[in-house]
C-alpha cells in the first residue's frame, strides 16, 4: 500500500514538472479559447532579458498558402523599441471582424509531436528563447481550416489579428487584406515563436 502511494506521488510530481517545463501556465498541445478578454498566458521570459510585450513590435501579416481546406500563414514581429526582451512559447491571438468585434477563436498550441506541420520547419520545433534587440525579428506560424464544420454554412472572417505576448499585456495588431476565416469555432493551430 505504501509503495503504491509513493508511486502515485512520484507520477503526479513528474507530470507537474513536465507540464510546467513545457509552458508557463498550460502545457503544449493545449487548447486556449479566446472570446472577449478571456485569455490565458502562453509565454515565459528567458534569462536573457525581460519578457516582451505586444507594444514592443510592429507586426506584418505574411500571406499564406493552402491545400485541402487548410490554410497556413505567418506573422512577423519586428521589435521597434530600444532594449532587449525575450519571447518563449506561443502567442495569444485575438481576431476581429471589419467592425472591430472580437470573434470567437480556439487556439491549439502546436509542438514537435503535432499532426499539423507548417511549411517553415522552424515552426514545427519545440519552443525556445528568442532574444530580441531593437529591429530584430521573430515569427510564428498559424493554420486553420476554411471548410465549414457541423452545422456551419460559412465561417466568420477576421480582418485584424491582435498578437498578445502574455495575458493582460499589450497587443500588436496586424491587418489581413483578404481576411482569414477559421472554421470549427475559430480553431487556429499556432506555432511557438521562432
Amino acid at each position: 500500500m505504501r509503495r503504491g502511494l509513493k508511486s502515485i506521488l512520484i507520477f503526479v510530481a513528474f507530470a507537474a514538472i513536465y507540464t510546467l517545463s513545457r509552458h508557463a501556465v498550460i502545457g503544449g498541445n493545449s487548447t486556449t479559447t479566446t472570446q472577449g478578454s478571456a485569455l490565458t498566458t502562453t509565454t515565459i521570459s528567458g534569462p536573457a532579458g525581460p519578457a516582451c510585450n505586444g507594444s514592443d513590435f510592429n507586426a506584418v501579416f505574411n500571406q499564406g498558402q493552402g491545400a485541402a481546406g487548410t490554410i497556413s500563414s505567418s506573422i512577423t514581429l519586428t521589435k521597434s523599441t530600444a532594449g532587449n526582451c525575450t519571447l518563449n512559447g506561443w502567442p495569444l491571438l485575438i481576431l476581429q471582424d471589419k467592425t472591430g468585434s472580437i470573434l470567437k477563436s480556439t487556439l491549439v498550441d502546436v509542438s514537435t509531436n503535432s499532426p499539423i506541420q507548417f511549411p517553415d520547419t522552424r515552426a514545427n520545433e519545440a519552443p525556445k528563447d528568442v532574444n530580441l534587440a531593437q529591429n530584430s525579428k521573430a515569427t510564428f506560424s498559424f493554420a486553420y481550416s476554411d471548410v465549414p464544420a457541423g452545422s456551419q454554412k460559412s465561417c466568420p472572417v477576421a480582418y485584424v489579428i491582435g498578437v498578445q505576448i502574455q495575458k493582460g499585456g499589450s497587443v500588436a495588431s496586424v491587418n489581413s487584406t483578404y481576411g482569414i476565416g477559421p472554421c470549427n469555432n475559430g480553431q487556429l493551430w499556432v506555432s511557438p515563436f521562432y
